[in-house]
């Protein structure tokens, strides 16, 4: 019997048009799937993103908003997943870099895995916040002004952290659980809510 913690939640995955970790962008898609949510695929152009396992290219998938046409206040929460290229990527547009801000200052919950954190370093969004990442994002998490933990998953006032591919079982139920939980009142690191 399918799960409905997240019925009527719309959950964005906002990747680059390439590079993307694929298994980090499906695992956390099917979990939202199988929890009753609405996955939807942004990036920066419409079309498909190509997705990547580790440096090979794999399979690709379809994009359902552009960030020109993404309106943060559609979504319920946000999942940044990982790959090498993908958050390098997407961190030199600014467009992303607004939908994430937006996203936090709404004080919705945020999943991010393994390299995803570049993410919100560029956002100034790990200032004063315990997060986790692949092991070799700690100097940029630490100068950012964030705290960075060795752990399989770590939460943060709706913020969800996973360092790696082996740790999305307990990443995925996490994400769940704070989506389903919705938002929170306070969102620090460069961005205030005024949410309930």
């Amino acid at each position: 019997m399918a799960s409905t913690q997240l019925e009527g939640r719309t959950v964005a995955f906002l990747t680059a048009q390439e590079g993307v970790e694929e298994v980090e962008l499906t695992e956390p898609w099917k979990a939202v799937k199988e929890a009753g949510g609405t996955p939807q695929l942004i990036a920066p152009e419409s079309g498909e993103v190509q997705a990547f396992e580790h440096l090979d290219k794999s399979s690709t998938y379809p994009v359902d908003e552009t960030l020109e046409n993404a309106d943060p206040e559609r979504y319920d929460a946000l999942v940044l997943p990982g790959g090498i290229a993908n958050p390098d990527q997407l961190r030199t547009d600014q467009r992303a870099i607004q939908f994430v801000q937006r996203i936090f200052s709404a004080g919705k919950p945020v999943g991010v895995i393994c390299h995803g954190p570049w993410m919100l370093v560029e956002a100034d969004l790990v200032r004063d916040r315990k997060l986790t990442s692949w092991p070799s994002l700690q100097t940029d998490i630490r100068n950012a002004g964030g705290e960075w933990v060795d752990r399989e998953v770590v939460v943060d006032q709706g913020l969800v952290s996973s360092r790696k591919p082996d740790d999305l079982p307990a990443f995925c139920a996490k994400i769940v659980e704070e989506f389903a939980e919705g938002r929170h009142r306070v969102a620090r690191a460069g961005a205030s809510a005024d949410a309930d």
